[in-house]
């Protein structure tokens, strides 16, 4: 019922910059937050960074100043930019919608969503 579209990844040299867009779609009337992971190789996915229907982000420490995410003002899209990109940023980066209500009259438990994700590569 919710479909959430990443884009804007891709390849870049270490020290460079990318912004990563997230689209939410569908049956949407209300949602804790929204939110990025990213899983690289090998590795379990972790936490990147959410911003709340309010605007409260939060950040990974590791992440704070390099890192900053941002909504539209229709609150259905949200930013990831990121700056001063390093190797090991490099990885598969997820868009998360959490504990999505979709209309005023649901009845069911708010349900949590995920994109597809999408590749981010930074070289060295």
């Amino acid at each position: 019922q919710v479909q959430l579209v990443e884009s804007g990844g891709g390849f870049v040299q270490a020290g460079g910059s990318l912004r990563l867009s997230c689209v939410a779609s569908g049956s949407i009337f209300q949602m804790n937050y929204m939110a990025w992971y990213r899983q690289a190789p090998g590795k379990e996915r972790e936490f990147v960074a959410l911003i709340t229907g309010a605007g409260r982000t939060t950040y990974e420490d590791s992440l704070r100043g390099r890192f900053t995410i941002s909504r539209d003002k229709v609150k259905t899209t949200v930013f990831l930019e990121m700056n001063s990109l390093k190797p090991e940023d490099t990885g598969v980066y997820y868009c998360h919608a959490n504990k999505v209500i979709h209309s005023a009259t649901a009845t069911g438990p708010p349900l949590d969503y995920w994109g597809q994700g999408i590749q981010v590569t930074v070289s060295s």
